[in-house]
C-alpha cells in the first residue's frame, strides 16, 4: 500500500530526486516549495510522513513544523545542512520526530521514513478512543465513524471534531477554534470557522445535531 509523502523542499533539483525516490519504492509523494504552500496541501490531504526543509525562505521549517504540531501528529524529519546541536535540540523541541543532515543517503532516509510511520501506527494514546452521541473518533487511526458510516474529513475538519470532542458540553469560541485548529496567526476572519464547521455537519449528516452552535459565544459538541 502506497504512503502520503509530503516533500517540502525549496530547492527544485532535490525536492525532484527525493520525489522520483520515494515513487520508486512505491510511495506517493506530494510536493511543496515553501512553507504555506505545504500548510495549506496538509489542510486538505491526510499524510503518512512529511519530509521539511528548515532553511526556506518567508515560512520555514521551524514555523511550519510549530504550526502543524499544534493540530496533527504526522512524523516529521527535518532536512538541513544545519548541523550544530543547539540547532538539532531547538528541532527536536518543536516537534520534529527526526532530523537528517545534507548531504544524506537516500535509502537511510528512506528507512527512517518508513521506521517512524511504522512507529507512529502502532502506538496506542491516552484517550485515543473518544465517542459523543454516536460518533466515535479513533486518533490511532486517525478514522471518524458516524454510527456505522465511516467519514472522510479533511485535515482541519478533523482537528476541529477532535478538539470540539476533547472538550465536550463546554463551549469554545471561534477564536478558540482558530487558535487550536489553525495553530499560525492566522489574518483572515473567524469566521472561517463557520465555514468548516458548516462542511463537518454536512458530512455528518444526521449526527450533525450534536455541535451546537451558542449565540454569539461559539459552538458546543454534545454527547
Amino acid at each position: 500500500m502506497e504512503r502520503k509523502i509530503l516533500i517540502v523542499e525549496d530547492e527544485a533539483r532535490l525536492r525532484e530526486v527525493l520525489c522520483d525516490y520515494f515513487a520508486s519504492k512505491g510511495e506517493r509523494p506530494y510536493e511543496a516549495d515553501n512553507g504555506l504552500q505545504a500548510l495549506a496541501l496538509m489542510e486538505e490531504t491526510t499524510f503518512d510522513a512529511v519530509l521539511l526543509d528548515i532553511m526556506m525562505p518567508g515560512l520555514d521549517g521551524r514555523a511550519v513544523c510549530r504550526a502543524v504540531r499544534r493540530t496533527n501528529d504526522v512524523p516529521i524529519i527535518f532536512l538541513t545542512a544545519l548541523s550544530d546541536e543547539e540547532d538539532k535540540l531547538l528541532g527536536y523541541e518543536l516537534g520534529a520526530d527526526d532530523y537528517v543532515t545534507k548531504p544524506f543517503s537516500m535509502s537511510v532516509l528512506y528507512a527512517k521514513t518508513m521506521a517512524l510511520i511504522k512507529r507512529s501506527r502502532g502506538g496506542v494514546l491516552t484517550g485515543e478512543r473518544m465517542e459523543a452521541g454516536g460518533i466515535v473518533l479513533e486518533r490511532a487511526a486517525r478514522t471518524v465513524w458516524a454510527g456505522r458510516r465511516k467519514l472522510d474529513l479533511t485535515p482541519k475538519e478533523y482537528a476541529l471534531l477532535c478538539c470540539l470532542m476533547e472538550h465536550k458540553n463546554m463551549v469554545l469560541s471561534r477564536e478558540q477554534l482558530l487558535v487550536r485548529c489553525w495553530g499560525y496567526d492566522y489574518e483572515g476572519e473567524s469566521r472561517a470557522v463557520d465555514t468548516h464547521i458548516k462542511r463537518l455537519r454536512e458530512k455528518l449528516g444526521d449526527y450533525a445535531a450534536c455541535i451546537k452552535t451558542v449565540i454569539k459565544a461559539g459552538y458546543r459538541l454534545e454527547g
